[in-house]
């Protein structure tokens, strides 16, 4: 290895402490035989994130075992499709000793801008693979101990390949020192979009009975936000009388008190869970769940994601939508999706609204079909450049475990 930098011989030499991890680690299972691969990240929603891309891998492979924390758990700790996720151990090298003793990781994987220097040092000395994805441009951070040196530089340079965001943030490291070989500009990672099924004869068939006719979505809409939705519509029908929303509702029950709203607003309703087909005079097509919802937007070349006008669910992420080719509006309560909704903003593929009188405005505006196209067109690309760099990182990921199996 390199010699380190000052800075981090600095930290290092400070970041002796005592050992806070005696308790915890005796709670800890047997490490896995085999790989571990170890996913670590500043916040919940990367780790969500990154967990999506373990589904595409665990489709191909299955020669590895997981290991998790997140910076975020605090004291609570959480899981994520039934694995556990832990705080990281704290920045003393004899708790760092303990817990990579322990768990001998294989392959590390960090996301974000939160860095633990002793943490990094440590694994890189074991030999372990370390790639850093999402790097954005946006300062450093390590644990708060103000009496550390800034050991940024020296930890960036224990990664064998790093994933910057954009072109600024390469720019950043390199100032820091990172060298350019091991800096890759990519898209930000978005979570990994299966896409919902459609039945085709069914699209066709709607497609045929709708005949043209301007249709948007209100995707699992929340009881609370339903009013809202349907006297949005009703405004907005004013100027265009062959406009037609369907509704899907967050909650399966929630149907017959969404389909009495409609009936006291005014609004003619077709009702897809008792078989009714909508016609020429049909204002609202009302789905009995989200079974269909694939159908819905694929049909649909703008939609409303509901959660985000009412309730604190912390909205739904936007890029089933988006990947489906729908333009996307959304309410200013998507807080735990809210990295993902900006870039769809930034993009044009997105817009947000606050009340009945601004969905109703932005329906009428982008119901238009080249509008709609282009915001649609612009969420794509979104998508799929977040696809272009899970591919990256799925394939760095495959290569390495492959080169831990020939090494056996």
């Amino acid at each position: 290895m390199a010699r380190r930098p000052f800075s981090l011989t600095a930290y290092l030499a400070l970041a002796r402490g005592s050992d806070r991890l005696t308790a915890e680690a005796a709670q800890w299972p047997a490490r896995p035989s085999g790989p571990v691969l170890w996913l670590h990240s500043d916040t919940r929603t990367r780790l969500e994130t990154l967990m999506t891309l373990i589904k595409r891998l665990r489709l191909q492979r299955a020669d590895f075992s997981l290991l998790l924390t997140c910076d975020s758990t605090a004291s609570d700790a959480f899981q994520i499709d039934g694995h556990a996720v832990s705080p990281p151990p704290a920045e003393t090298l004899s708790d760092v000793y303990r817990f990579l003793d322990h768990w001998k990781p294989d392959i590390l994987i960090w996301a974000g801008n939160g860095l633990r220097p002793a943490l990094i040092h440590e694994t890189a000395t074991t030999g372990a693979h370390l790639l850093l994805v999402d790097a954005a441009d946006a300062p450093w951070r390590q644990p708060a101990k103000r009496f550390l040196p800034d050991a940024s530089a020296g930890a960036l340079s224990l990664f064998h390949n790093i994933l910057a965001q954009d072109e600024k943030a390469a720019s950043r490291m390199r100032r820091l020192g990172v060298p350019t070989n091991r800096i890759e500009v990519a898209s930000p990672l978005e979570p990994e979009v299966f896409p919902l099924m459609s039945h085709d004869g069914m699209h066709e068939e709607l497609t045929a009975i709708l005949a043209g006719r301007p249709v948007w979505l209100g995707a699992h809409i929340q009881r609370g936000e339903a009013d809202t939705v349907l006297r949005a519509h009703r405004r907005a029908a004013r100027l265009a009388h062959r406009l037609l929303l369907v509704i899907v509702p967050a909650d399966a029950e929630d149907e017959p008190f969404i389909a009495e709203q409609c009936q006291e607003i005014g609004l003619r309703l077709a009702r897809w869970e008792r078989g009714d087909m909508p016609d020429e005079n049909t204002q609202v097509l009302l789905a009995g769940d989200d079974s269909e919802l694939g159908l819905w937007y694929r049909l649909s070349p703008l939609c409303f994601l509901g959660g985000s006008l009412a309730g604190k669910t912390g909205g739904q992420s936007p890029m089933m939508a988006a990947a489906l080719g729908s333009a996307v509006l959304y309410g200013p309560n998507v807080g735990r999706h809210l990295e993902t909704y900006s870039r769809l903003v930034a993009a044009g593929a997105a817009r947000i609204v606050k009340d009945m009188e601004s969905l109703s405005a932005a329906v009428s505006h982008l119901i238009a079909p080249d509008r709609a196209a282009a915001m649609a067109h612009a969420g794509w690309n979104v998508v799929s450049a977040g696809a272009e760099t899970a591919d990256l990182v799925l394939a760095q990921i495959n290569e390495w475990l492959d080169s831990l199996e020939s090494a056996r």
